[in-house]
Parts: structure tokens; C-alpha cells; sequence
């Protein structure tokens, strides 16, 4: 699909204004977000997607907005996953349930400059170079095997904690939070707060999911703006999504199995689009393979949809039997 620079710029333009009103509105008093205020703006942002995937449809086609509502419901059902590392990470730095919010807020827009990055060097090297497929497709079935086997996601919130002891033992940190400051004056010294080191980590914590998710997507899409945009649209979503779920994600008991056959399917599918693509000198001589099949956009949300619907059925159904039999 091709993107007019004014189109890329308003697009990133909406996301700030988005930061914007969460700031200002959301942010503007520090409380605790509950479930109804939560659910609240969880139907804005998916609302804000669709209008979005509307807009695709129209002006792109039906294919290209598949592709966009794929790669969401793909990142979107990756990030709830992560849910369960930002739940430990707010557990175990003792954040204060007012300034959840802010923490998440920050360390999401640190990831979507992360990821924007990402995203362009992957597009740059999804069309220069045809064996990126075999690399991105290996990466993903190699996580779905790790989902599969283990029964959850595999890199844990420590899988950035040597950053973490890093700021530690090269700045001041304060021994207690204040407020939703990141740094704070004491003595005639800047020191650091321990919220500082919270951003650090949830900032840290998806940058290493963000190898299972930009894979994924562009296995589903190789156009640089709806990649962008479906990231951009689950990631102002998850916030509140974390405070709406709460606990409901330790019910998802069969999430990582479903994610695993999500990972795997669109490995599979990459791998097909590598053969198709192939310049490999060992692979039937270098020349492209035809002969094999390509899975469409429509066919892998039908999947994605279908997984995840009999997934959490499933998870929802266990967990109530489990709850209703006596100890």
C-alpha cells in the first residue's frame, strides 16, 4: 500500500494527540484506575482501531485491512501475554496503585519509538533481502515450540534485570518513591526514584517481547505503515486493558497453547513466502517456488480469530470447573 509522507506524519500526529489526552485527562489526577473507568477507554482504543481499519478498507482495499486487523488482534493477544510480566514488575518494585497508570503510560511510548525503529529496519530488510523470511519464520516457530512446551512465555521480567543493576550501581537511586517523579533533588544531587528503574524495566521487558511480536507481524504484512500502526494501536491499548483484566489473566490457563499455534501458523506461513521469494542458491537452485501454497490475509485472521475465541473459551470453562470443585 502506498503511504504519502502526510499520511505518516498525521497518523503519528493522532498517536501523540492520544498520549496527549491521556496526560491530560486520564493522567491529570493520580488514582487508581478501576475496572469501569478502565473498560471505558478499552472500548475508545479498539474503537479508534476499527475506525482505523475502516479507513484502510476503504482507501486500501479489503486485503490491506485484513492484514491490519491480523496483525492487531496478533499484537493485541501477544501483549496480554506480557500483562503477567508487568503485573510482576509493579508487584515487585511496590509501585503505588496511583501511579500504575503513569508508569505504563511512559514505558509504553518509550516502546513505540523502540519499535518504530524496529519496524523500519525490518521493512528495509523484508524487501532488500528474501532470506529475512526464513530468519523471521524460524524465530516464531521457535517460540511457539518454547510456548508449547513450557505453558508460558518464556523470556521472564528479569530478562532485562542486568540493565536494571546496571542503573543501580552507576546512579543514586532514592530508597522511596515521590510521586510520579523520575528524579528528584536531595543534598544538592540528583538522585534517581525507584520509579525511574520501574520505566527501565517495563520499558526493557517489551523491547525483549517485541522479538516474538515484529516477526510475527510481518508475517502477516510486509507494509511498513499498517505494521506501525497495528503496533501502535495494541500497545495505547494495553494499558488499560492491564488494569480491566487484573486478575482474569491467571483464568487464561490455555492463552501461551494458543499463542503457540498463532506463533507457529505464521511461521509456517513465512516460510511458505520464502519459498516463493527464494534466492537461496541451495533451495531447487536459487529460483522462486511456486508450487507450494501462500496463505492469505482473510485465512490467517480466520485462524487468529478462531484460536483465540476456542482458547479462552477453554480457559474460561477449566478455570470455573476448577474453582466449583470442592478442596
Amino acid at each position: 500500500m502506498s503511504v504519502p509522507v502526510w499520511l505518516w506524519a498525521a497518523t503519528i500526529a493522532a498517536l501523540i494527540a492520544l498520549v496527549l489526552v491521556d496526560l491530560l485527562v486520564v493522567d491529570r489526577r493520580p488514582h487508581r484506575v478501576g475496572a469501569a473507568e478502565a473498560a471505558r477507554w478499552v472500548v475508545f482504543y479498539v474503537g479508534c482501531a476499527t475506525a482505523f481499519g475502516i479507513g484502510v478498507w476503504i482507501f486500501g482495499g479489503g486485503a490491506q485491512a485484513a492484514g491490519f486487523a491480523t496483525g492487531y488482534l496478533t499484537e493485541y493477544s501477544l501483549s496480554v501475554d506480557n500483562l503477567f510480566i508487568f503485573m510482576i514488575i509493579m508487584a515487585n518494585f511496590a509501585v503505588p496503585a496511583v501511579h500504575q497508570h503513569r508508569v505504563l503510560l511512559i514505558g509504553i511510548v518509550m516502546a513505540l519509538v523502540m519499535r518504530g525503529f524496529f519496524i523500519a529496519v525490518g521493512a528495509q530488510a523484508v524487501q532488500r533481502f528474501s532470506w529475512v523470511f526464513w530468519l523471521f519464520g524460524g524465530i516464531l516457530i521457535y517460540t511457539a515450540v518454547k510456548f508449547a512446551v513450557s505453558g508460558q512465555n518464556e523470556p521472564d521480567y528479569d530478562a532485562n534485570g542486568g540493565v536494571v543493576r546496571l542503573v543501580r550501581r552507576v546512579f543514586p537511586v532514592t530508597d522511596d518513591y515521590h510521586g510520579a517523579r523520575l528524579t528528584v533533588r536531595q543534598n544538592g544531587r540528583r538522585l534517581l526514584t525507584p520509579m525511574f528503574i520501574v520505566v527501565i524495566a517495563i520499558g526493557g521487558a517489551d523491547l525483549v517481547f517485541a522479538v516474538d511480536s515484529i516477526p510475527a507481524i510481518f508475517g502477516i504484512t510486509q507494509d511498513a505503515y499498517l505494521v506501525f500502526a497495528a503496533n501502535a494501536f495494541a500497545l495505547m491499548g494495553l494499558r488499560q486493558l492491564y488494569f480491566l483484566l487484573g486478575g482474569l489473566t491467571e483464568k487464561l490457563v490455555y492463552l501461551p497453547y494458543g499463542l503457540a499455534v498463532i506463533l507457529g501458523f505464521i511461521g509456517v506461513k513465512l516460510m511458505l513466502h520464502a519459498l516463493h521469494e527464494n534466492e537461496l542458491p541451495f533451495i531447487n537452485g536459487g529460483r522462486h517456488v511456486t508450487a507450494v501454497p501462500e496463505i492469505n490475509n482473510w485465512v490467517s485472521l480466520g485462524v487468529l480469530v478462531a484460536v483465540l475465541a476456542i482458547t479462552t473459551a477453554a480457559s474460561l470453562l477449566t478455570t470455573r470447573q476448577a474453582a466449583g470443585r470442592p478442596n
